[in-house]
């Protein structure tokens, strides 16, 4: 169990004045000073809106800053008197900013607003990006209303995304935690959640805070816990969520080998659930799907592509080492081909993916060679949808997606058998 000595002492003693709170929502941060502002505002705008009459405390998790964000989380001025309410909140809505102690990273910054949600035996917790440029107030009541009124344990986003950003999320995250888990969270690793109560005190209760969820990992860590130890889990609408995406042909491999490295890890300890688990069932989705613009997301084609042939071509003995023969072959005569017959297949790439998984979890080779390389073949994943969907809109890129999850599910025997292999 974690220790509430974690907190700094200052940040304890404020905890002691404010006694109780009913909704926690923690901005977890570095270096946000240029953002964080209108987060804070719009937190504290959906606070005073759709919860006047609970008690609120926004918590700032800062990881060391340098460039003033604490102060500008602390100094923001909220203009309530500007909001057009119907009821005018009947409770203070206090901020906090305090560093978090620990390895750096992510992990770290949700522990300690966590531990806040536990000491002030808040009824529901919320996290959202301190970089958010889209956030609004709704968002505030989206994620902690299924909480408090609908006895959901972990709320996920759903956002509106342009056909090219999130590519690590498309081609493998959520297609992999949809099979193996069989609930369809179409955003496992968005960065905004709404936790329960009994959710916050599951995941403290958890001993991984001293290693690397507390650095990396920590959003998939937690929807594949509540998706695998069946809490009950909705997604909620959230429009568009604007940041600062980056072209799928950049050097990803570092977060790459993190995401895919953590999900894999989870499969070993949740193996006896996601077994006995066939297809998939939406997660309930609350809010108004609307349509919204989206910033595009620019591609380098031929730099996909060429990754891919050097990297096919360079790793050949690796893939040849735990690959089956036919897929090692199909790697080979894809690195050949033109670039208007480029297709790397939904069958195939689900195979390569449930390959890797079993290489992972039999220790076919060290485990961070063997994530790295995966990022070649994932470049071109990423080559072979901007081929298929150029001419496409959004919305049929994502029925793309929900034909490549299809077979994902559909090959997860083979995945079962790798997995099962001495």
């Amino acid at each position: 169990m974690v220790d509430v000595d974690v907190l700094p002492p200052d940040t304890r003693q404020t905890l002691e004045k404010l006694e109780k709170a009913d909704i926690i929502v923690g901005i977890p941060s570095y270096n946000n000073s240029r953002t964080v502002a209108h987060v804070v505002r719009a937190v504290s705008a959906g606070l005073s809106k759709h919860f006047p009459d609970r008690r609120s405390v926004i918590v700032n998790s800062d990881g060391g800053s340098k460039d003033g964000t604490p102060q500008a989380v602390l100094q923001t001025q909220l203009e309530t008197e500007s909001l057009l309410l119907v009821r005018h909140p009947i409770h203070p809505i206090h901020r906090i900013s305090t560093p978090y102690h620990g390895l750096p990273g992510k992990g770290s910054a949700f522990r300690t607003i966590f531990l806040v949600t536990r000491q002030l035996g808040a009824q529901a917790c919320a996290v959202v990006d301190a970089d958010l440029r889209s956030i609004t107030p709704d968002w505030v009541d989206l994620l902690v209303r299924p909480v408090l009124e609908h006895n959901f344990d972990y709320v996920a986003p759903y956002y509106r995304r342009h056909k090219y950003d999130g590519t690590i999320t498309n081609s493998m995250v959520y297609p992999l935690t949809r099979a193996l888990y069989g609930t369809r969270v179409r955003q496992p690793i968005g960065g905004e959640f709404g936790l329960s109560a009994k959710m916050v005190e599951r995941l403290l209760s958890k001993d991984v805070w001293e290693t690397d969820v507390a650095r990396y990992g920590v959003d998939i860590w937690m929807t594949t816990t509540a998706l695998a130890e069946r809490f009950r889990v909705c997604q909620v609408f959230l429009g568009a969520k604007i940041h600062d995406p980056k072209d799928p042909g950049a050097d990803l491999t570092a977060m790459l080998v993190q995401v895919v490295g953590s999900l894999f890890g989870l499969m070993e300890e949740h193996e006896k659930v996601w077994k006995n688990i066939h297809g998939s069932v939406p997660a309930p989705l609350y809010g108004f799907p609307y349509t919204v613009g989206l910033e595009p997301v620019k591609v380098n084609p031929e730099r996909i592509r060429s990754a891919f042939q050097h990297g096919v071509r360079d790793l050949a003995s690796v893939y040849q080492s735990f690959l089956p023969p036919e897929l090692a072959g199909e790697l080979e005569r894809l690195a050949g081909v033109p670039a208007e017959e480029f297709e790397l297949r939904d069958e195939v790439w689900a195979a390569l993916i449930y390959e890797f998984a079993a290489a992972f979890h039999h220790r076919k080779l060290d485990r961070t060679h063997l994530l790295q390389s995966l990022t070649p073949l994932y470049l071109g994943w990423v080559g072979s949808f901007v081929g298929r969907t150029a001419e496409a809109s959004d919305d049929d890129a994502e029925q793309r997606i929900e034909r490549l999850c299809l077979a994902y599910e559909q090959l997860k025997p083979r995945l079962i058998d790798r997995w099962e292999a001495k």
